[in-house]
């Protein structure tokens, strides 16, 4: 594991620890018997979304909690609890104002991020009643919110040609971004071919080394989600980029503590994953501005492109790291659709004739 791998998993370890100290103790129990099946940056997720459930049973919403603080919830109150409760959280946190930040920050959830904070629950509830803790399991009971399938945005083979060209050339910017724009060209030019030419996601991107890419073999190791290691490759286009860059990352010195970093911000550190969200977009409103464009846009055209070529769902998949090839085939169903509907206009089952039309009455005799 790398430097930023473990300061990051260090980072995580403590933000969790903060939060599981506001939960009720038996989340502890629950968060132990997960540990070894889930990786930190899910049960901070978890937590986070468990805080959320405990802080609204505790606010006044549900007048039997109203006298106590989420660390002060026992077991016996979870056996009071109702599926009715559950769903009036799900009704609540569609808009709410969280009074616990700065500002009474307006926070919306839609049907995925519901969804994900059901799944918290029901998983801490299943944990509790498998054990004997609870004797019912009122999360069962609620239906998960109607997940209304999303047009999947990606882009065009001459849209991909067109960001690089954008990024390359500097056309389109203001005068204020043209100015920065010779100090990072290289360094975009060779973050957008990296996404583009291997599909990797913007945590892997950004926790890459200088000794993670070898460019004798023209692959790199990345750190996938869940801490485990794998090797990918990556084309002559892409090679070129990287060692375009890196000629120019060696004329930099970094920061202390910055010295593994392959990517480097302008304040000489370990690029953030906010700045390569900023980068892609600023790009994206140029070359492509009727659709908005983030790093995992470019991951799913990585796939597209690479579904398009090879037709292997599973090479697809193993690629960019799903562990259920369902995830791949969710997200490009519709691809293997529109090549089905291609198929069909091949196959003719007779010949046609200029005496035969389809809208010509057939005598049945």
């Amino acid at each position: 594991m790398s430097d930023y791998q473990t300061q990051k998993k260090l980072d995580y370890t403590t933000r969790f620890r903060n939060v599981l100290s506001e939960l009720p103790d038996f989340c502890a129990l629950y968060f132990r018997a997960v540990e070894p099946t889930t990786s930190i940056l899910t049960r901070y997720g978890y937590a986070v979304d468990l805080r959320t459930f405990f802080r609204f049973l505790t606010s006044g919403q549900i007048d039997r909690f109203a006298d106590k603080l989420p660390k002060q919830l026992k077991l016996s109150d979870m056996e009071l609890l109702s599926s009715l409760d559950i769903e009036l959280y799900l009704e609540y946190i569609s808009l709410y104002q969280d009074e616990k930040q700065e500002g009474q920050k307006l926070i919306e959830n839609n049907e995925r991020a519901k969804s994900r904070k059901l799944s918290a629950i029901r998983s801490l509830f299943k944990f509790l009643y498998k054990k004997s803790m609870i004797q019912t399991n009122c999360a069962a009971l609620v239906d998960t919110p109607k997940l209304h399938e999303k047009a999947i945005i990606r882009l065009e083979a001459n849209e991909v040609a067109d960001l690089l060209d954008t990024v390359e050339q500097g056309s389109g910017m203001t005068a204020a971004q043209r100015r920065y724009h010779d100090t990072t060209k290289l360094r975009d030019v060779a973050i957008l071919s990296l996404f583009l030419g291997t599909g990797i996601r913007i945590s892997e991107l950004v926790g890459i080394d200088l000794n993670d890419i070898d460019f004798s073999k023209n692959e790199f190791v990345v750190t996938r989600k869940g801490g485990n290691q794998m090797t990918l490759a990556f084309g002559p286009e892409v090679a070129q980029a990287l060692l375009d860059y890196l000629e120019e990352r060696k004329t930099v010195i970094p920061l202390s503590g910055h010295e593994t970093a392959f990517f480097l911000s302008m304040q000489r550190k370990r690029i953030t994953p906010r700045a390569v969200e900023n980068l892609v977009k600023k790009y994206a409103q140029i070359a492509t501005p009727l659709k908005k464009i983030t790093p995992h846009k470019l991951r799913s055209t990585y796939g597209t492109m690479l579904y398009q070529e090879s037709g292997d769902i599973y090479l697809v998949a193993d690629v960019l790291g799903h562990k259920d090839v369902n995830t791949t085939r969710k997200h490009y169903a519709a691809m293997t659709e529109e090549k089905s509907r291609q198929a069909a206009k091949y196959i003719k089952l007779r010949e046609e004739s200029s005496d035969f039309r389809p809208d010509t009455p057939v005598n049945p005799t």
